[in-house]
């Protein structure tokens, strides 16, 4: 007994004093530096995944903050100016060597945050391409530091803001129409990926099980419900007995694109290249269309017309059908809302699908063949490596066990820079939004989600008219593959299969 005291006494002294250390250790750590997830006790909530919440936090927050520089009713009511806020002219001709400062509201304001948040992520996007280790220094530069970024991301607003006016519009603004329009495509890819993934799942639970079958006709319906009381409520809201040719001519338009796409989703000579192809997905791109529909219209100017002898203003919701119409601000909102939800799907689901199936994700998703439904799935958590792949890289199928803690992984669950780079383009998306796309002259929030502009409107139309192609061409496609390269391609799979085995 007293050489077993004498034993455990300074191992336990030992252990208690090495604990201290670590923990001293962890006190002294700049504070700078500490993810914000390191240590959480929540197998859900990896570092990794925190600070992509982070991010998300703080586009939000930038995106707040151009909401306020553009609300011309907050500008008057806290600094009582109408025609914006501007530096006192002593202090620009100290740190700018100029008397007179760009305005820091309106949006110039948003032109200015923007391009200061879409270089932040830019430039992250640059550093973090090729990475594929999470324990790398890069991948450190990602989630942790973040009051460095928090710093380096107000500083390169600041130094937007001591660009002069003609230097700074004429080339950034062609930018952000651009990485708009990209925004907008990258969105509807992942729409239709989701739809197209969704069905081909389900559909091969249906082809198992009846429930699974139940389940496909049961959300189909419910989707082809929602399209039709929207179209519904859209004719009643935007159309008038008096007027609203373009809305009444634009809602039958796309109700018969609708029409048109579910008929072919389940035609024959569809199914015989797509066997997976059904309603579901079709009810879900009516869905979808029937939004881009109503933030359309929500989006154009009011019309006026000679109503009882008085001029009146139709073509937005309003209480009566004989009635003068005025702007509805919970539907602007709503359309407002629903945007950024899309928004913040896209950046974060363009982001996993890069890292699942590599650069050339955008084609590789519709091809993805399920082994098994499941009912909650947003894309393939696990894809079966290609020919030629390392073994350093492979990832295991769908029917392997579950993946390894993330403290083993060693491969990243989403990529860092395609995250960064979308945010980018959402960055842009989101700026030139707010400010009317083409006509940012005298932009202002107010006007921006009630009364509209046809270059808001013309653009929503067009990004409704891209996601009809784009799904009509996933349907049409198919149809010009040859049997022969059918062959190959199935040969070529037996083959790498044969070599595997």
């Amino acid at each position: 007994m007293v050489d077993a005291k004498v034993v455990t006494g300074p191992s336990i002294f030992f252990h208690g004093a090495q604990r201290s250390a670590v923990s001293r250790v962890l006190v002294k750590r700049p504070f700078y530096k500490v993810s914000c997830c390191c240590h959480s006790r929540s197998p859900l909530l990896t570092e990794s995944t925190c600070s992509r919440l982070l991010y998300i936090l703080l586009h939000m927050g930038a995106s707040a903050v151009c909401c306020l520089l553009l609300s011309r009713t907050v500008v008057e009511s806290i600094w009582g100016k109408a025609h914006g806020i501007q530096m006192p002219s002593e202090l620009c001709s100290r740190f700018f060597g100029q008397s007179h400062c760009p305005v820091i509201s309106g949006s110039g304001a948003v032109y200015r945050v923007c391009a200061g948040t879409a270089t932040f992520h830019l430039l992250q996007a640059v550093l973090l391409v090729h990475l594929h280790s999470p324990a790398s220094l890069r991948a450190q530069l990602h989630n942790s530091c973040w009051l460095l970024k928090l710093l380096f991301l107000l500083g390169l607003c600041a130094v937007a803001f001591c660009i002069p006016d003609e230097q700074l519009f004429p080339a950034w603004h062609y930018i952000g129409i651009c990485g708009g329009f990209t925004f907008i495509l990258l969105q509807l890819v992942l729409i239709t990926a989701f739809a197209h993934s969704w069905n081909k799942n389900w559909q091969t639970g249906a082809a198992q099980d009846w429930r699974w079958f139940l389940a496909v006709l049961l959300a189909t319906l419910g989707f082809y419900s929602l399209a039709g009381v929207a179209a519904l409520l859209l004719f009643h809201h935007y159309t008038h007995p008096a007027g609203c040719l373009l809305n009444k001519m634009l809602l039958g338009l796309h109700l018969c694109f609708c029409g048109l796409l579910s008929f072919l989703s389940i035609a024959p000579c569809i199914r015989l290249k797509q066997p997976r192809s059904g309603l579901l997905q079709a009810s879900i791109i009516s869905c979808y269309i029937m939004y881009l529909t109503f933030s359309a219209l929500s989006s154009r100017p009011a019309e006026s017309v000679t109503l009882h002898g008085q001029n009146q203003t139709l073509c937005m919701p309003g209480l009566s059908k004989m009635e003068s119409q005025t702007p509805d601000t919970s539907l602007a909102v709503l359309s407002a809302s629903i945007m950024y939800a899309c928004v913040l799907f896209a950046c974060n689901e363009a982001s996993y699908l890069a890292a699942i199936f590599g650069p050339l994700w955008i084609v590789k998703v519709y091809s993805y063949e399920f082994q098994k439904p499941s009912l909650f799935f947003c894309c393939p958590e696990t894809v079966e490596p290609e020919e030629g792949q390392r073994a350093g890289t492979a990832r295991p199928t769908d029917r392997e066990a579950s993946p390894a803690p993330p403290e083993q992984a060693q491969h990243l669950s989403y990529s860092y820079s395609a995250f960064h780079f979308v945010f980018f383009l959402a960055s842009l998306y989101v700026m030139v939004t707010l400010t009317n796309w083409f006509s940012y002259e005298g932009a202002e929030l107010e006007k921006t989600f009630t009364n509209g502009s046809w270059a808001t409107f013309w653009v929503k139309v067009a990004s409704c008219w891209a996601c009809i192609l784009l799904y009509l061409g996933l349907l049409l496609v198919p149809l010009c593959w040859s049997p022969t390269q059918d062959t190959q391609l199935i040969f070529r799979q037996n083959r790498i299969s044969i070599v595997r085995k």
